[in-house]
């Protein structure tokens, strides 16, 4: 039997490299790579995350996550560049169509990972090694930015292979180098296994991956239900899952926080900060091609009780209108009249815009489609202060905010909605 080989490639800090790239061959003389750096929001505004950090901050402890108010503090010269997604998803596009030139088996399983089924391909390229070297290089040296690929047997072995010693490196993980190469790693590195699932199995001296492979899977079935039968084959290499042809990617959901510059201690408010919340979630949803069917929406009071609300949209939907009135609802349902000092809205159950269900006999909202169609086309070009709601004026809360979010300095003769 002909034995598969499977490619999973996977960009090194992804947002960073991309904007490391964008801004090199756009004439910047700093490589963001070379000095402790980080993707994410605007920290002065009490705004903002790490979302992706360089090589050069983890010395320093810098985690994926954090607030960059705590980045900061680790490391106080540390550089903050705002998040660009639309460059993000070309540059996600670009790697996916110099893949395509390697195999007609390519499957998207994030922005910034691919699969490749490479065992048709070695008549054409030779060598699968020599070949992962030679995809590694080109996307360096036309693309701009290094990837990590894992060769193997399988998905889950080559996508474990890619995360081995990064950046800039071919890894093989065949099933004959599993004990080798991936038994001695701690058990929360094997995919599939969360934190929860790692503390459980810690708690009973399951600390590497190899303590997992060698367990009872009747065993592991106690603690962990199906669960434990699933980690238990992937300790062991075992995975027969195909790779999909254009598969779209994994996206469980897309969302926003904001912890706000005041108190919130009105309704009103309330409902315009998560109008500026859902103006950014929205858009991205409809660049990245998604209709939601789950709205949750959450809060923290300024005495730090948290509560969240979600809601099940049985007709998906890409309009901010919609998704706003939704998560009014949630909110109106939720607050119990406490001051707040953070508001989050995430949009999940994702399905492409393009093939969907709808209900029976609701009215279609393709005025309302068009007309955020149009304003995320002036946004785009003219940048995403340049048309904003009315409602925002004088009102001192950003029009489009989130925990990724740049801050937006508004022209003076911007337009109004």
């Amino acid at each position: 039997m002909l034995q598969r080989i499977i490619m999973h490639v996977d960009v090194n800090s992804a947002y960073l490299s991309w904007e490391a790239a964008h801004r090199l061959q756009h004439g910047d003389p700093l490589d963001l790579r070379t000095v402790p750096s980080v993707v994410g929001g605007n920290e002065q505004t009490r705004h903002g995350i790490v979302l992706t950090k360089s090589i050069p901050a983890k010395p320093f402890g810098i985690q994926t996550g954090e607030t960059l108010h705590s980045a900061r503090t680790k490391c106080p010269g540390l550089l903050v560049v705002p998040p660009n997604y639309s460059l993000y998803m070309q540059c996600s596009q670009a790697l996916g169509d110099l893949l395509r030139e390697y195999s007609s088996l390519i499957e998207q399983y994030s922005v910034d990972e691919y699969f490749l089924d490479f065992t048709d391909s070695k008549k054409l390229f030779g060598d699968p090694i020599q070949a992962a070297y030679n995809i590694k290089n080109r996307i360096r040296e036309e693309l701009g930015f290094t990837v990590n690929i894992g060769v193997s047997s399988n998905k889950l072995l080559a996508k474990m292979g890619s995360e081995l010693q990064k950046p800039d490196r071919v890894h093989t993980l065949f099933p004959e180098e599993v004990e080798k190469k991936m038994w001695s790693l701690p058990v929360e590195e094997l995919f599939m296994v969360g934190r929860a699932t790692a503390k459980k199995l810690q708690d009973r001296s399951v600390r590497t991956i190899g303590h997992l492979a060698n367990a009872d899977p009747d065993w592991l079935k106690l603690i962990l239900k199906s669960h434990g039968l699933l980690v238990w084959n992937y300790a062991n290499g075992r995975d027969l899952s195909l790779v999909r042809i254009n598969r779209h990617p994994v996206v469980k959901g897309m969302g926003n926080s904001t912890t706000t510059a005041f108190d919130v201690e009105d309704r009103e408010t309330g409902h315009l900060v998560l109008l500026s919340l859902v103006e950014t979630v929205a858009t991205r949803i409809r660049v990245a091609g998604y209709c939601t069917q789950l709205i949750s929406v959450s809060l923290r009071t300024n005495e730090f009780q948290h509560c969240s609300h979600q809601r099940k949209i049985y007709t998906a939907t890409d309009c901010t209108k919609t998704i706003h009135h939704l998560a009014c609802e949630l909110f109106d349902e939720l607050w119990q009249g406490h001051p707040i000092r953070h508001l989050g809205v995430s949009a999940s159950e994702l399905c492409r815009n393009d093939f969907f269900q709808m209900a029976l006999f609701e009215e279609l909202n393709e005025k309302q489609r068009a007309f955020d169609k149009a304003i995320d086309n002036i946004r785009k070009i003219y940048g995403s202060g340049a048309v904003y709601r009315a409602s925002f004026l004088q009102s001192g809360i950003n029009s489009m905010s989130g925990g990724t979010g740049e801050e937006i300095e508004y022209p003076v003769m911007s337009s109004l909605l």
